[in-house]
């Protein structure tokens, strides 16, 4: 799989596709298209002149300068970061049944949304708006949202947006990246009958968490005290139909189903699994905190990646920097899943182990550029790797709580950081 990346990385095609203009990379110089997709990869979160420093020790070139490759990177489309993320998930998903894990025959994604801090610009600024903080200072800040693989750990598409673009509207365009087999989770945050009914156009399933006071619905579906409900769900009477696709009398046939949490509190799932028989009302309490994962992968991408440590402060450069902190976390799911298949099946003491990420991220700096530029077999480079990881496991404690503190950061009081959640990069 990764033998397929690099071949497409050094590909004339991929840099025809993704150059900004024809006459861009045409010339013979030290940073090449592949040079610098390398470089910008190699998670810059250190000063350049010490990145471009140990970037050039590593692979033994020409020295190049900081306007050299502030100059090459205006040449990138930022979209090539996706492109090489395709083609390693489309790998992945193709002719590897053994390995995709699936529930019910299902690719189990989820969708969730965030907010990430951006260097204060004018540009930026302009673009992507800002919000106060608890200063009352304002913050340049983007939307962003993910389309995550919770079973198989792999980003499908993420996206950064304006904060005027909603969290609904990043997840139906999300949907041009799914398939049939796939059942999508949101949060409470996303109910709305323009979710549903794209969800039913594409004939795509998923699985939604909404407030009791959702609609009329979802109220007298609680106070019936029953636990599973098949109802129509229509459009809302005040909401504008301009521009949509549906019209006033359209309905989508959804099902609702109660959960009743331990401390006495009861939550509502709307889906589109109608079949009772097929889905049984208790799969769906443990089915919807596998969104879970995709909460996890955003600690790993602001904590551990550091996406909000950009690399420049253009519009073009922040879109660069998020697209390849993605293709990064992709390539390293790649590695650490098969490594964490086989400690599991090998292990045989009181706790499971698996892979440091936090610290598999650490690893990964520089010897990513190795991986792909190295004369050494790829076979030969990904074991070393793996050796490295495999020297640095941590147990797995199930059923470990920790109570959540809602106003933590609203208070101001910094979390403890705990000796084993060091920065890696």
């Amino acid at each position: 799989m990764v033998e397929k990346i690099r071949e497409h990385l050094f590909s004339e095609q991929l840099k025809f596709q993704f150059r900004m203009n024809a006459k861009d990379f045409t010339r013979d110089r030290v940073l090449t298209f592949s040079t610098t997709l390398l470089f910008m990869m190699n998670f810059l979160r250190k000063s350049l002149a010490i990145e471009i420093f140990n970037f050039v020790k590593n692979i033994k070139t020409q020295s190049f300068s900081k306007s050299a490759f502030v100059q090459c990177r205006k040449k990138i489309n930022p979209l090539v970061f996706k492109e090489l993320s395709q083609v390693l998930t489309r790998e992945f998903y193709t002719d590897n049944d053994e390995s995709v894990k699936l529930w019910k025959g299902f690719r189990l994604l989820a969708v969730d949304g965030s907010r990430i801090s951006l260097p204060d610009t004018k540009e930026l600024r302009s673009k992507y708006g800002a919000t106060k903080n608890q200063t009352a200072t304002s913050v340049v800040q983007a939307r962003m949202s993910v389309l995550y693989d919770v079973l198989n750990n792999y980003v499908i598409d993420g996206k950064i947006a304006p904060l005027t673009i909603g969290e609904k509207s990043m997840a139906i365009e999300h949907l041009a990246h799914t398939k049939s087999n796939d059942l999508v989770i949101y949060d409470r945050g996303y109910p709305s009958f323009d979710l549903i009914y794209e969800h039913l156009q594409l004939k795509i399933d998923c699985l939604i968490r909404v407030k009791v006071s959702f609609s009329n619905a979802s109220k007298n579906f609680v106070e019936s005290g029953k636990y599973s409900c098949v109802i129509d769900m229509q459009p809302g009477k005040n909401i504008s139909l301009k521009h949509k696709n549906y019209t006033k009398n359209d309905s989508a046939k959804v099902r609702l189903i109660r959960v009743d949490l331990p401390d006495g509190t009861t939550e509502v799932l709307m889906t589109t699994l109608l079949c009772s028989k097929t889905y049984p009302t208790g799969v769906f309490k443990d089915l919807y905190l596998k969104r879970w994962g995709v909460e996890n992968y955003y600690d790993e991408l602001k904590n551990k990646i550091k996406v909000e440590l950009f690399s420049g402060y253009s519009d073009q450069c922040i879109q660069q920097d998020f697209n390849a902190a993605l293709f990064i976390s992709n390539i390293q799911t790649l590695m650490v899943a098969e490594l964490n298949e086989e400690l599991q099946e090998k292990q045989k003491t009181k706790y499971k182990y698996k892979v440091n990420s936090n610290l598999s991220y650490g690893f990964l700096k520089d010897r990513i550029v190795e991986l792909f530029l190295s004369n050494k077999e790829m076979d030969v480079v990904f074991l070393e790797l793996k050796e490295i990881f495999s020297k640095n496991l941590i147990p797995i404690r199930p059923n470990r709580n920790f109570n959540r503190h809602k106003d933590k950061y609203r208070n101001r009081v910094k979390p403890k950081v705990t000796k084993n959640q060091r920065d890696a990069l």
